[in-house]
């Protein structure tokens, strides 16, 4: 019974509500991803990104798979869903009360990836899109200090080199993921961060007008909806207050 947290929810799943939508059901689908490879229900044949296969095949899904799978049950994946969940959970509370500036940031990050994957020969995105993820975090925080493993205590923005030092060390090769989330990360920062003060205010980048629909319209629709039945009662509430005297 200690472990019932308020409203009857066990400590795990209310951590996994608490999440913004975006990363709640990235975190998710990335477990269950390992799970059904785990279990040999589907393999990682089936899930990297290919052109031939996506564009000639029509294997369509694979364009969301590949970012969906980090690898069988290790410590290595336990290592990449915390980042992934930590820094994509904090960009996604920081960008506002919509998930749409935060979903656009992926849709830049996911297609950058598309495009330059076939020229680095690298079939699964996850972990070059979670690298992307924690360098714009990183860049947004510079003061904030981390430590790593408790033996090594840094500020945020050398972070994602932090990261490519130990992962150089465990594998002993260039970590071209992280590599490639540092450079598409550090285009969108630069364009969301850096240029809009010297430019007058221009975001180049920020999601388009029907992006922030898709997601705002419905926020809108009950704020409204919220407004109008204010007024009804109000409207009631003064019809009423003569019969009232």
């Amino acid at each position: 019974m200690d472990q019932v947290m308020d409203g009857g929810r066990l400590p795990l799943e209310a951590w996994f509500w608490e999440m913004p939508a975006c990363t709640r059901w990235w975190t998710a689908a990335t477990v269950l991803t390992s799970a059904l490879v785990q279990c040999h229900m589907v393999t990682p044949f089936q899930l990297f990104y290919s052109f031939r296969a996506v564009f000639v095949k029509s294997q369509y899904w694979r364009l969301l798979t590949t970012f969906l799978y980090f690898g069988p049950f290790s410590i290595d994946l336990l290592f990449h869903i915390y980042f992934l969940q930590r820094y994509a959970r904090l960009l996604e509370e920081s960008s506002g009360r919509s998930p749409a500036h935060f979903s656009w940031l992926l849709m830049y990050a996911t297609a950058s990836l598309i495009a330059i994957s076939p020229l680095v020969s690298m079939p699964f995105l996850g972990p070059p899109l979670s690298s992307t993820l924690v360098y714009i975090w990183s860049r947004r925080n510079p003061e904030t200090r981390l430590s790593f493993l408790g033996l090594l205590v840094f500020t945020a923005p050398y972070l994602p080199w932090v990261l490519m030092g130990f992962s150089l060390v465990m594998h002993g090769t260039i970590p071209r993921d992280e590599i490639m989330g540092v450079v598409i990360g550090h285009i969108w920062y630069f364009f969301s961060d850096v240029y809009p003060p010297l430019h007058n205010g221009s975001r180049p980048l920020d999601p388009p007008a029907w992006w922030r629909r898709i997601f705002e319209g419905r926020l809108q629709d009950e704020s409204d909806n919220g407004i109008n039945n204010d007024a009804m009662v109000a409207g009631v509430r003064d019809a009423a207050a003569p019969d009232l005297r």
